[in-house]
């Protein structure tokens, strides 16, 4: 069918031209055309992963009308993008950078993206946010403006703290059918589908049956299914292939989050999780993973693993200092049950609950950072247990009490493991970052992928290590998430498609940040044009708040 790129204010004759272009990817003479903004003399990756082409760019309205020569057409605005690459602006489809609108006071202008080339985002990943809070959050972005665009994911554990609290129990008939609802009205929204945090509290007391129940509530909306797996450690293999049987119960796509195989006990595996998602596509189901270039996961500070209940009911984003976690250790040094019960919640979790050591344990910590102590830098909590003959929980009392505190990641992994995903057809990038402002509001998590993740691809693992393609790697973040996310107008350059658009110097483009230095906004990103307005001009930001919501095409699969 071709109508869905008529009337976009062409009429007759020129409406007709217009769909065959769409249809055939001809171009319209180029004598009959004007453009708001024409990017001249660039390199065209088209998002489809074909070979590039030497080929100009007209939009009007906020579209793409024309590719090709166009050499007489007029515009309002051009752009010279000789020896540079054009390609569709990146869809970064697992990110936690809008849980921060509320910080800034706007226009929510999202630099960390941008000076990516990310011109669409998702927010509530991880099961993050009911229909209410993704309301509250939505509006924000429309009253302050947004800098990208935004799509979302209706999230298990917003929609199971609305209904059951924090309770430590599975949902009663009553209680699910109050979900299931709540995710209809998430879909209604125009969300792309469920997500889960299935390694979190609350979602990690629900069962499978639960999950599907759920999941099966997005399949009538053409919707797909999103999740941080149940124990991506301590049972890598059973927790990942978890999330590809849910998908096929319910009968949707799946998708596994920010994939990785992390820790000692994982080194090596990247294998066969590889082989378990290609038999599932074998059998004709549709399953893709997302993930960010880096070989840790999230990071935080050494004493923030230490879990004392007297902390249970306090705010989560407020933990205590590393002084006040010190005080507490010479306060019961001398009581063996209480250094037990230390332990046991640290390694356990209180009542259950989540607790890092529980989720990956001390095999997946590795210390990024160790001011005045730098021998320490890069080793793992495991391994230096061991080296030094001593209980891994003791050596982080000691670490702990013994000093400064140290930056660790929770989810190290081999480089090996890194590479063998990320060259995967089926593997799309994002970010899993957090907001990174120009100011003190910054949230980033201290993790260099919010600033540094569809960059770190392009210079890193494109040009220098030769991993795949440019056009391939342009697919992964473009055409690829489109696709899978129901963002049918998305992710490609072609008549017809939004004007979401980046230009950038395949020579230069690079990553800047570090596990030391998180916040450095990436280079060689030119600029970009989100819904055709240009927010990013010579690298530097416009101001220019053009982003829009995004939602999922209603359709069915």
């Amino acid at each position: 069918m071709i109508k869905p790129f008529l009337g976009h204010g062409f009429g007759g004759r020129s409406r007709w031209l217009l769909a065959l272009v769409t249809a055939f990817g001809i171009t319209a003479p180029a004598a009959a055309q004007s453009f708001d903004l024409l990017i001249v003399n660039g390199t065209v990756y088209d998002g489809t992963g074909s070979a590039p082409q030497r080929a100009n760019v007209g939009v009007k309205d906020g579209k793409i009308v024309a590719v090709g020569a166009l050499a007489t057409g007029s515009a309002r605005r051009r752009i010279d993008a000789s020896g540079l690459a054009v390609a569709p602006g990146f869809i970064d489809a697992h990110t936690h950078v809008a849980e921060a609108v509320a910080k800034v006071p706007g226009p929510f202008l999202t630099p960390q993206l941008l000076t990516q080339g990310v011109t669409t985002m998702l927010i509530g990943a991880d099961g993050g946010f009911s229909p209410n809070e993704l309301r509250q959050i939505i509006r924000s972005l429309i009253e302050k403006g947004s800098g990208t665009n935004y799509g979302c994911y209706i999230g298990h554990n917003g929609i199971r703290t609305e209904v059951l609290g924090k309770a430590h129990r599975t949902a009663t008939r009553s209680e699910l059918n109050q979900m299931r609802e709540l995710v209809r009205e998430g879909m209604r929204l125009g969300c792309v589908g469920l997500s889960a945090g299935l390694m979190y509290d609350p979602g990690m007391f629900s069962g499978p049956d639960e999950i599907i129940a759920l999941a099966r509530e997005v399949r009538p909306f053409g919707g797909i299914y999103d999740a941080h797996s149940r124990h991506p450690v301590i049972e890598f293999m059973s927790a990942e292939t978890e999330t590809i049987d849910i998908g096929a119960s319910a009968g949707i796509p799946a998708k596994l989050g920010h994939l990785k195989a992390v820790g000692l006990v994982n080194e090596g595996r990247s294998a066969e999780i590889v082989a378990a998602v290609e038999a599932a596509r074998k059998l004709g189901r549709e399953v893709v993973a997302d993930m960010y270039p880096y070989d840790g996961a999230a990071t935080g500070l050494l004493h923030e693993v230490l879990m004392f209940r007297e902390d249970i009911s306090r705010d989560p984003t407020k933990p205590p200092s590393l002084l006040e976690v010190q005080a507490r250790l010479r306060k019961i040094a001398a009581d063996p049950a209480a250094v037990a019960e230390l332990k046991d919640a640290t390694e356990n979790g209180i009542d259950g609950g989540f607790a890092w050591g529980k989720a990956v344990g001390y095999g997946s910590m590795r210390v990024i950072d160790a001011p005045g102590r730098s021998e320490l830098v890069g080793q793992n909590l495991e391994l230096l247990a061991r080296e030094r003959n001593v209980d891994p929980f003791a050596l982080l009392v000691a670490l702990v009490s013994g000093g400064g505190d140290m930056t660790i990641t929770v989810g190290s992994m081999a480089e090996k493991d890194v590479q063998n995903l990320m060259r995967q057809p089926w593997m799309m990038i994002a970010s899993d970052g957090f907001y990174t402002g120009t100011d003190s509001r910054s949230d980033s998590g201290g993790h260099p992928r919010s600033t540094g993740t569809f960059t770190r691809v392009l210079g890193r693992y494109v040009r220098d290590v030769g991993l795949f393609s440019l056009e391939e790697a342009i697919r992964r973040m473009t055409s690829l998430p489109a696709e899978h996310l129901n963002m049918r107008d998305r992710g490609r350059i072609a008549p017809g498609f939004a004007a979401d658009i980046v230009v950038f110097d395949p020579e230069k483009v690079a990553d800047q940040s570090t596990y030391k230095e998180p916040n450095r906004f990436s280079s060689g990103i030119i600029d970009v044009i989100v819904n055709g307005r240009l927010a990013l001009i010579g690298g530097k930001l416009t101001g220019e708040a053009a982003g829009k919501f995004v939602p999922r095409e209603t359709a069915s699969r």
